[in-house]
């Protein structure tokens, strides 16, 4: 998580990247949610958190030895979506 300037953004959980070996939970049917905020969202969601800066920030996403698909553009991946999560 990088902010305005392109420089880590300091957060409570020094988490500064999401990753496979992140202890992430899955949901009941396999799909992945990652909470990208700046507010915690709860200890039952925090293993999944990426802690935003209040203001602007940048997300990139980094893909080590890529499939063939998303270096042809046939796959791309999700899309971020803003949601009200209670």
């Amino acid at each position: 998580m990088m902010n305005e300037r392109q420089l880590f953004a300091d957060n409570p959980l020094d988490r500064y990247a999401i990753g496979d070996r992140s202890g992430l939970r899955t949901n009941a049917d396999g799909s992945l949610d990652i909470h990208v905020q700046h507010e915690n969202p709860g200890p039952e969601r925090e293993s999944n958190w990426l802690p935003a800066p209040a203001g602007s920030f940048h997300v990139f996403l980094r893909l080590y030895w890529p499939r063939q698909s998303a270096l042809t553009g046939d796959w791309t991946p999700p899309p971020l979506r803003r949601t009200d999560v209670s």
